[in-house]
């Protein structure tokens, strides 16, 4: 039931007496029950003026208090009250500004924006024995930040005037993973197209950084992946700068988000700029000989590991923006993209060959079905096959790319790869993929496959195995698959 105008006007002048008297458990239970009323729909629509007026000198002496009390040995029993009513008037002000434009644009007028943010900061550096106690009134006041700025722009702009970039990488380095994700929530609700790119500067791509970390480290945290997939991903200064200041450990995340959102979203909708496609595969191109290292067991290093990782997974979003994504198939133009892959896959082919290593070919399915070594999982599973299927995507349709690829003898190298290989679940399919692909309306290539038959240098009862046959007809080489009965 709505309060009436004279509980409104009482409320009004107990929350202003509060200012006369020193503070007391008292006062902390009359700020409980204007954060009740304000439950209420038609008390929050009918609260007056004059009461958060009131309010906010509350909250502003509380300010002055706990800021005067931090890093000194104080009063304890006296700054733990201080810290129990001012999350007590944050839960006022947060109750205050659900579905109430009202609200939240007289909070802004008034001027609780800066005070709360300042008692935040405060709360930074209270000395007390335990900071357990400053978490309920951080909790509270980042609710009300994240209130205030649903739905309301000028909100939104003054919450991150006054607390970007420090105080809100401050919040979310807390030590209360309640806090964080609260804080977590304010960033996204502010952020925009103009602040995003605000944070590709030197001076404030931490708190970027952060956000990225806390991807790593707390996966669950919802509201962070959010912020990267649904801004930092689409900016490319921003990801740009992330990437470069990263460890190859952070940069492996970044990749898992990206190729995250590129599968999970409509390849034309991805929101992903054309512009990180490029650096991303002129990443690749530059880091790629690292993966090597795995081969020879010089990875002695976790940083060398999670170099060849990063590698790893630069590959596989190059295979996925590249897998029929009209707005990155520019990427088969993508200067030496091409001759790089198939150069890596002749010498990680060739590795495989000369002696028993890591990308040797196996038989073992024994990871598949359960048994053998659980715990151990090769980081260069499907290697190989990525290296293929991005050779087949960069061939698709495009004349150019399947002549260098037969210029640099390749076709034989990927025949070669239409294999059963338990490091390489599917080689075979994205072999024959890449094979058709190379093939499709080139006269040239055709023509050197029919000679590597001719000359018993190709071998296809790999293939002829898994139901595929090479068929020469009218000129042309096809690959069909084989009739149950032949």
């Amino acid at each position: 039931m709505a309060a009436s105008t004279n509980s409104n006007a009482d409320m009004s002048a107990c929350i202003a007496g509060v200012l006369n008297e020193k503070p007391c458990p008292e006062h902390l239970q009359l700020l409980k029950t204007f954060t009740a009323a304000l439950r209420d729909k038609e008390y929050r629509e009918a609260v007056e003026e004059e009461a958060f007026s009131s309010l906010i000198k509350v909250l502003s002496r509380l300010c002055d208090e706990l800021q005067a009390a931090s890093g000194e040995d104080g009063d304890k029993q006296s700054c733990a009250l201080q810290l129990q009513l001012a999350a007590e008037c944050f839960r006022a002000q947060r109750n205050a500004c659900v579905q109430s434009t009202r609200n939240q644009s007289l909070l802004r007028e008034l001027g609780f924006i800066d005070v709360s943010l300042k008692i935040l900061s405060s709360l930074q550096t209270t000395s007390l024995e335990s900071r357990d106690i400053t978490y309920e009134p951080l909790r509270c006041g980042i609710q009300f930040l994240g209130n205030l700025a649903v739905g309301n722009q000028l909100c939104k702009d003054d919450i991150w005037r006054l607390s970007f970039p420090d105080l809100l990488l401050q919040l979310l380095s807390v030590d209360d993973e309640k806090a964080v994700s609260y804080s977590s929530m304010v960033i996204h609700t502010c952020l925009d197209e103009a602040k995003v790119e605000k944070l590709s500067e030197p001076q404030n791509i931490q708190l970027a950084l952060r956000v990225m970390e806390l991807c790593r480290t707390q996966p669950d945290l919802d509201w962070t992946v959010l912020i990267a997939t649904q801004h930092f991903l689409k900016s490319s200064a921003l990801t740009e700068c992330m990437y470069t200041g990263m460890s190859h450990h952070e940069r492996v995340t970044l990749l898992e988000l990206l190729l995250a959102q590129l599968r999970e979203e409509d390849s034309e909708d991805c929101g992903i700029p054309p512009s990180v496609a490029r650096f991303l595969a002129s990443s690749f191109q530059k880091g790629c000989d690292a993966v090597l290292t795995l081969a020879t067991g010089s990875a002695s290093s976790d940083e060398v590991l999670q170099e060849a990782l990063t590698v790893i997974s630069l590959l596989d979003v190059l295979c996925e923006m590249t897998s029929d994504c009209k707005q990155f198939m520019f990427l088969q133009d993508h200067p030496d993209l091409l001759m790089t892959t198939v150069g890596l896959l002749e010498q990680v082919h060739a590795i495989g060959k000369a002696s028993k290593n890591i990308f040797s070919a196996a038989q073992n399915f024994s990871s598949f079905s359960g048994e053998g070594d659980p715990s151990f999982h090769s980081p260069v599973i499907s290697f190989k096959a990525h290296l293929i299927r991005l050779i087949g995507n960069l061939c698709h349709s495009n004349t150019n790319n399947q002549n260098k690829v037969r210029e640099l003898e390749g076709i034989p190298l990927i025949l070669d790869n239409c294999i059963i290989d338990s490091n390489n679940p599917f080689i075979s399919q994205w072999a024959i993929f890449a094979i058709r692909n190379l093939l499709e309306h080139n006269t040239q290539n055709q023509e050197l496959v029919a000679a590597l038959e001719c000359r018993g240098t190709a071998d296809y009862s790999a293939l002829r195995e898994l139901g595929f046959l090479v068929e020469e007809r009218d000129g042309s080489l096809l690959l069909k698959p084989v009739r149950k009965d032949s």
